[in-house]
């Protein structure tokens, strides 16, 4: 066997050999295998391999035997590469902002680990993976999650991925670094974290903090790159196969953002996410609704105790916003009908134990999920297909050092829509140095076989039920702020000064016009959450007289009763978007922010400018 060549390519190949193009390639690799070539040509013949390999393999859905040869081809590349003795691409420095969810930490740091195991990017040394290192910013409130954080640090440290710790006292450090000036300067983008001793001080704030440590991990002989992930999230892609719906680590992240980033003049990259939504409940009630009505209607005409026919096969063809409540304001069109329930459940088992599994799922609505429409993996045009993007997804996105100066805007109003607004200000500021590739992540809201939701902000349980008004009103000024920031880029701003008069005048209208449609939506959701709970509550249905199903019942009529809370009469959700001083004084929070918005940015540039680089 050549020195330069090995099995895992050559099987690969072999796997997918009714493809012309793949049987050409394999001759190529066998002559080059006979003739000895160097090392330089045959990551040539990889590179030009693998994404043929990766369009047979996706689409007739992956199968363990395809994704095992697939990664192992890629350790292999790496070895052939390091024999080139030249190896100039990016190192990956992965930041990962968490508060109170350590366990969602450890199953992300697992999936990274798993990640740099798999593909092997960059290769070892000592022990340890050289291009990629991790900063963990922890904004906890809990002294437990605080010790569990820095554990899981030194833990994923010790089996070989650097894991830098950024708790409360270096973030106190990394201010103590600016001059009072400057921080009273930048509490538009900081905030004021001293207040709460760097604890929950709110995502933004932590990630800018981020930003400013980040920039010292520089190398004056190595291109770097920032790569921002939730905790919530997993490097691994969730997608349809013969056996089903799987979780696969088949996405080299790392290879294909190295190339895309050398290719390409990119500034700021986002990817988005797969599995559960990335948005809010409070923007989904409706649509879960009359999911949940469908569900009923369609499993009142089974036998409860014939086999589960709650299992389709066929895709729905809803679009990226199809659980969004008004993806219209995104220029979605709205999903068509109601999408099926897919039953979870194996093995032999009748409509009674679907009707149940589905009822614990409702609950679990209220912090994120969406049991009827879960986003799942394409390949589409491959990993190195670009598109101009407009949305930053701060749980999955990608800047060079200058990328870093786009600091996420607004900070202390800790408002939701935070991506989508910092991707309008970089579209309008960097143009086609913004872009979206296809490499998404799995986002899941549960921690995996807990069945548990650890902290997430504005939802907060008492005996009485979920109460989501912190997370509604953080919604509904997130989307007035963002729709108000599209109206002002098509005049000009921010490279253009508006007068504060003309910014007022444009977010007094959005902001109008969005109260309507918050309006005019919870009707719409009133009338089918009666709809629903009319359905379920109907005495001739099956599961109304069916023993065993005293918890399902409960887990819906509890679904209702959560919904009535937050939507209906007496809502403090409507309460707070309402005319009135709470209002008014959002209002004037996103007026004062846009207004001084330019200064924020020229005062960020200034310190940017003047921070040294590299670790010190």
């Amino acid at each position: 066997m050549n020195p330069h060549h090995s099995q895992p390519l050559p099987a690969l190949l072999s796997h997918f050999n009714s493809e012309p193009g793949l049987r050409e390639l394999q001759n190529r690799l066998d002559d080059a295998e006979r003739s000895g070539v160097d090392a330089d040509r045959m990551v040539v013949l990889y590179e030009q391999a693998l994404p043929l390999v990766e369009t047979a393999m996706w689409s007739c859905g992956p199968d363990a035997t395809a994704v095992s040869l697939y990664q192992a081809a890629f350790r292999e590349l790496e070895q052939i590469i390091a024999r080139t003795g030249c190896d100039t691409r990016h190192r990956f420095v992965v930041i990962i902002p968490v508060a109170d969810r350590p366990q969602h930490l450890t199953n992300m740091l697992e999936s990274l680990l798993d990640l740099c195991s798999a593909f092997g990017y960059g290769g070892m040394h000592e022990g340890r993976f050289r291009k990629v290192a991790v900063i963990i910013a922890d904004d906890s409130m809990e002294e437990d999650s605080i010790a569990r954080n820095r554990a899981i640090a030194e833990r994923f440290d010790s089996k070989g991925i650097e894991t830098l710790y950024f708790g409360a006292d270096d973030q106190a450090e990394q201010l103590g670094r600016l001059t009072p000036e400057q921080r009273v300067s930048l509490e538009s983008v900081l905030g004021t974290p001293e207040k709460t001793c760097f604890r929950h001080k709110g995502a933004s704030a932590n990630r800018n903090l981020a930003y400013l440590f980040a920039r010292r991990m520089l190398r004056a002989d190595e291109k770097t790159l920032f790569y921002f992930v939730d905790s919530d999230q997993q490097f691994t892609v969730r997608t349809r196969t013969a056996a089903g719906i799987e979780d696969l680590a088949a996405v080299n992240y790392f290879y294909y953002l190295d190339r895309l980033f050398t290719r390409h003049p990119i500034q700021v990259l986002t990817g988005k996410v797969v599995g559960d939504p990335p948005v809010s409940p409070a923007v989904m009630s409706g649509n879960f609704l009359s999911d949940v009505a469908a569900f009923l209607d369609q499993i009142a005409r089974e036998q409860a105790t014939d086999p589960c026919r709650f299992h389709p096969t066929e895709e729905h063809g809803g679009d990226d916003a199809a659980y969004h409540d008004m993806a219209e304001l995104f220029g979605f069109a709205p999903a068509a009908g109601a999408f099926r329930y897919r039953c979870p459940l194996t093995g032999p088992h009748d409509h009674t134990a679907c009707l149940a599994e589905f009822s614990r799922r409702l609950d679990r609505f209220f912090h994120g999920e969406h049991p009827t429409r879960l986003t799942l993996f394409s390949y589409k045009r491959g990993f190195l297909a670009l598109d101009a993007a407009r949305t930053v997804y701060t749980g999955n996105y990608v800047c060079t050092a200058e990328g870093l100066r786009h600091f996420i805007p607004f900070a202390p109003l800790r408002l939701r829509m935070a991506g989508p607004v910092l991707g309008r200000l970089v579209r309008a500021e960097v143009g086609s140095k913004f872009v979206s590739a296809n490499l998404p992540m799995l986002h899941t809201r549960a921690t995996e076989g807990e069945e548990r939701f650890e902290f997430r902000p504005g939802v907060e349980r008492a005996r009485t039920g979920v109460d989501l008004s912190g997370e509604f009103e953080r919604q509904f000024f997130g989307d007035v702020m963002l729709f108000t920031m599209e109206r002002l880029i098509e005049q000009g701003y921010p490279g253009h000064t508006l007068a504060a008069d003309e910014i007022e005048r444009t977010l007094d209208t959005v902001e109008e016009a969005l109260y309507r449609k918050y309006v005019a939506k919870r009707s719409d959701i009133l009338r089918r959450l009666e709809h629903a709970a009319t359905l379920f509550a109907d005495t001739g249905r099956w599961w109304n007289t069916t023993p065993g199903l005293e918890m399902a019942k409960e887990n819906f009529e509890g679904f209702f009763a959560n919904m009535q809370r937050n939507f209906g009469e007496g809502s403090n959700a409507y309460r707070l978007i309402g005319a009135g001083a709470r209002r008014e004084a959002r209002r004037r929070e996103i007026l004062d922010a846009l207004v001084g918005y330019t200064a924020d940015r020229d005062t960020w540039d200034a310190v940017f400018g003047a921070m040294p680089e590299g670790r010190q």
